[in-house]
């Protein structure tokens, strides 16, 4: 099992997710925090980035918030 701490900015034009120096990441989403479409585009693009299954991706901390918690279980 791995977890991610990640600073979410949504409303962005692009969508990337970058580590940053402090081992945090750093996520820039495109859509807006509404009714969780922010929340299932970081899971997208943690499935993208790191190669992984979606089903494996859960947000444990921070759902509502811009500072997540995101848990990745192994295969």
């Amino acid at each position: 099992m791995k977890t991610l701490q990640i600073k979410v900015k949504p409303n962005s034009r692009t969508s990337v997710l970058e580590p940053q120096q402090d081992g945090t990441w750093k996520a820039t989403l495109k859509s807006l925090p509404v009714d969780g479409q922010a929340n299932k585009e970081l899971i997208a693009l943690i499935s993208k980035t790191l190669k992984c299954h979606k089903r494996r991706i859960s947000i444990k901390v921070g759902s509502t918030g811009r500072m997540k918690i995101v848990k990745i279980e192994d295969p």
